[in-house]
Order: C-alpha cells, then sequence, then structure tokens
C-alpha cells in the first residue's frame, strides 16, 4: 500500500467512491465489473459508489468524492485518451480542492501496461493524489483470477474509504 502522512481532504465526508473507467473491447469493463459489484457489496449501502464513462466524469464528481477508481486500457504505451480527456478536463478545476484524494488504478493492456500505469502516477501526483492500493495490471485475455484481483482491489478500496483508513 502507498499512502502518505497527512489528513484527509475536508469536505468529503459525504462523498463516496467514484469509478472513472473507460474500455473499448470490454477486457477493461470486465476488471472494473467486478471491482463495482465487490465495492458495493463490501460496503453494503454504506458508501456510495458512483461508476462513469471517462468522457462522462467532471470536476464536481471528483470533488464530491471521497475517493477514485480509475480504470484504463493501456493503448500505444499511454493510458486511453478517454481518460486522459478526462484528466485534462478536471485537472485545474481539481487541483488545490482534490490534495490528498486516495486513488487506484486498473489497466488492462494486450502487451504492455508500465507505460499507462506511470503516465497516469505523474498526473495523480501533480494533483497530489494519494495512490492507496497498489494497481492492478493485467496484460492479455481477462481471466477469472484477474476478475478475482479487481474484486479484491475494489472491496478494499470501497471498505477502507468507509473505514477511513484511506
Amino acid at each position: 500500500m502507498d499512502d502518505e502522512a497527512g489528513s484527509h481532504p475536508p469536505g468529503r465526508a459525504g462523498g463516496g467512491l467514484l469509478v472513472v473507467h473507460h474500455s473499448r473491447t470490454g477486457g477493461t469493463w470486465a476488471l472494473t465489473e467486478a471491482a463495482v459489484a465487490a465495492a458495493t457489496d463490501a460496503v453494503d449501502g454504506a458508501l456510495a459508489v458512483e461508476v462513469v464513462g471517462a468522457f462522462d466524469a467532471g470536476p464536481q464528481e471528483v470533488m464530491q468524492s471521497k475517493g477514485l477508481l480509475l480504470a484504463t486500457p493501456a493503448r500505444f504505451g499511454y493510458m486511453s485518451g478517454a481518460l486522459k480527456d478526462f484528466f485534462e478536463r478536471i485537472y485545474h478545476p481539481c487541483l488545490d480542492e482534490t490534495r490528498g484524494l486516495p486513488y487506484a488504478l486498473v489497466v488492462k493492456g494486450d502487451t504492455d501496461t508500465s507505460g499507462a500505469v506511470s503516465s497516469v502516477a505523474r498526473i495523480a501526483t501533480g494533483l497530489a493524489w494519494r495512490r492507496v492500493l497498489a494497481p492492478l495490471e493485467v496484460v492479455g485475455t481477462v481471466g477469472e483470477a484477474d476478475r478475482l484481483a479487481a474484486a479484491e482491489l475494489g472491496a478494499t478500496l470501497a471498505a477502507g474509504l468507509e473505514a477511513g483508513v484511506f
């Protein structure tokens, strides 16, 4: 777990888990679905879990959230264009408002995920967000073990947000 010392950002007590995702071929969506189902089960309604496509998520959703799960395919050694678009639209409005926001990441690639992971990490670092769990990186076809790993990540993130651990 990556966690930096510091208090939680103010004004997030009522927020929930915001899941921002993009999937063109369905692999990333399969992982997102597993993470969301497990997150929802883990908190049993005590924490809202909002799922929004990367093109539809905006600064307000981010500022009102207690934490984020970002899910993207790896495209040409980078995150998807949709997730990049999300970051471009929310970056300046959220820059001073979301410092310390906990986040986790799911990346699905055909051959490599490292470029996508590092590109998200660079932007999240610029926003001063806190990565609270190791990224889930899946290369190749999504299998049952990958879905289980996504479910574990989603449940852990949601439970940690609900308990105030993150």
